[in-house]
């Protein structure tokens, strides 16, 4: 197998687990926080939505929403493309950020297409040649790919964690039978 079929195929396993994780994700579980003051997505003028962020990261990293989680990974993506692929010109702030999961998950999967068609347009040979970052490094292109896989399942099993824990805090659920163990 070519490393391009490689990094296609590891790119899109770990994106359709993601997907499947955020199947069914309404508003109410997209905006529920947590724990007070999680980040989340919120309008900070009329018409206009962002979300929470710092550079660098707060020590310790606070506790996010689904909807941060979901529209961190979709920028994230757009911009990688943008920076390595695009014109290198827009950063997080330029970005229209969705107010809600159908759009946050429509922006995720868009920025998953551009990166199949970055890679699928990439040569074999292409992969160890250098690409930008958004913030100044240079990386071989084999590993904007390899760093959006990662990064898809790190915060697909955040998600998974965070939509289990709003099923557990927010719903009834009969107690356990006598006999089995919780």
């Amino acid at each position: 197998m070519s490393r391009i079929a490689l990094l296609a195929e590891s790119m899109d396993h770990a994106h359709s687990r993601l997907i499947a994780r955020l199947a069914g994700l309404t508003d109410d579980e997209f905006f529920w926080q947590p724990v007070p003051e999680a980040w989340t997505i919120y309008e900070d003028r009329p018409g206009h939505w962002t979300y929470h962020y710092a550079i660098p990261d707060p020590e310790p990293a606070p506790l996010t929403t689904i909807g941060w989680q979901v529209v961190h990974i979709a920028t994230t993506k757009l911009i990688y493309h943008e920076w390595a692929y695009g014109a290198a010109r827009l950063t997080f702030p330029d970005l229209e950020i969705p107010h809600d999961a159908k759009g946050a998950i429509g922006l995720l999967e868009g920025g998953h297409r551009l990166l199949q068609h970055d890679l699928a347009a990439e040569m074999e040979a292409d992969l160890d040649h250098p690409r930008k970052t958004n913030w100044g490094d240079m990386w071989p292109a084999s590993r904007i790919f390899t760093a959006m896989t990662d990064h898809d399942a790190l915060h697909a099993g955040m998600i998974g964690c965070l939509r289990d824990l709003y099923e557990w805090t927010t719903r009834p659920h009969p107690p356990p039978s006598a006999g089995t163990s919780p």
